[in-house]
């Protein structure tokens, strides 16, 4: 078989393969839209059409890339390669932003242009506001305890030995394994409150209370303390988080400097705040945003809990309540951009402190 027949048979054999590969992706498309396929096959079909699909689209558009003349390739090869991703990102979380945006200067049914009125509402509304205060609280709360204990518990760690160490924070950081929504039940079942004469109290906190002689306490309708209790359950949720990432900031202080501090005669106190400290400080400054843009989209443990009621809503809650509950898109979008011109701060803050810390390396 001479060269040039080989070369005709393999270009053949790719483009066959390449309208099979097509054909395939498209049955598969209009396989898994189809509401009597059998479900386990869906699914398989559907992890088969991302996984072929994309490995056909990169390897189509690298075939076209290499089509063009050598000195636009490397230029375009990236953009290239990166486009989906941006395109996805675009209709995913740009879109919707927004017309979100947009949503937010309309009325109750998404129709009638109202402007201003939506915020207005909600800035002369009193549940609303209170909604706004209870989620300040939280972003200054949460942060500052679940990063100072958090911090706390990484630098205690430190000094023990490597078997308790792992330990220790293996513990601590067990409950980053449980969804918000699974913390709140267990937290429900901390805070249960039976009144007198309706059998015994299965709450861990009023079998304590009601053990030391006092009356059962409703912890969830103690305002405004009960914001404090939910804040409880996202601050015991974040602290293992804050340890792992401060433990490993710390372990990663020169010990050089340490010796130093310490050969002209500075105790651990001094020694944690003057030395090790301003090492991490970035750390703890990315550590603390990245839990404050958390803390501002918190929902799930305020439904559960609550509700929202008892003077406990947030701008989260309300934000999905006046969608879904209340109909009212025009506040529930109001409520939307409020919460994301709030993380906006946060989030450059957190990049730049990125970049701090790259530029370190």
């Amino acid at each position: 078989m001479s060269p040039a027949t080989r070369l005709w048979l393999v270009r053949a054999a790719w483009i066959g393969s390449t309208i099979a590969t097509g054909a395939a992706v498209v049955w598969s498309a209009g396989f898994i839209t189809d509401p009597e396929a059998n479900r386990g096959l869906v699914v398989i079909a559907a992890i088969a059409l991302g996984v072929v699909g994309v490995a056909l689209l990169f390897k189509g558009m690298d075939f076209l890339v290499d089509r063009l003349p050598a000195r636009y390739q490397e230029a375009v090869r990236p953009w290239v390669f990166v486009g989906p991703a941006v395109f996805i990102l675009g209709i995913y979380l740009v879109y919707p932003a927004i017309n979100t945006t947009v949503l937010s200067f309309k009325g109750r049914n998404s129709q009638e242009w109202v402007g201003l009125q939506n915020f207005t509402d909600i800035f002369t509304d009193h549940d609303s506001l209170i909604s706004l205060r209870n989620s300040l609280l939280w972003v200054i709360i949460v942060p500052l305890f679940a990063v100072g204990i958090g911090l706390a518990f990484a630098t205690l760690a430190d000094k023990l030995g490597r078997r308790a160490e792992a330990t220790a924070k293996s513990i601590i950081f067990m409950p980053m394994a449980i969804s918000m929504v699974g913390a709140a039940i267990v937290w429900l079942f901390v805070y249960s409150f039976r009144p007198p004469g309706f059998g015994s109290q299965i709450g861990v906190l009023n079998g304590l209370w009601t053990g030391l002689g006092n009356n059962p306490v409703a912890w969830l309708l103690q305002e405004p303390w009960n914001n404090l209790y939910l804040m409880i359950i996202l601050i015991w949720l974040e602290t293992g988080f804050a340890m792992v990432i401060l433990s490993a900031a710390i372990k990663a202080v020169p010990e050089e400097i340490i010796e130093a501090a310490r050969i002209d005669g500075a105790n651990d106190w001094q020694i944690f705040w003057r030395v090790t400290f301003p090492t991490i400080a970035s750390t703890v400054v990315v550590v603390a945003t990245t839990i404050v843009i958390t803390v501002w989209k918190v929902f799930d443990i305020v439904f559960v809990m609550t509700g929202g009621n008892f003077g406990t809503s947030v701008v989260a809650q309300r934000m999905v309540t006046e969608f879904f509950t209340f109909r009212n898109a025009g506040h529930g979008a109001a409520f939307a951009v409020i919460l994301f011109v709030a993380v906006i701060p946060v989030m450059a803050i957190n990049v730049r402190q990125f970049r701090i810390q790259e530029e370190r390396r």
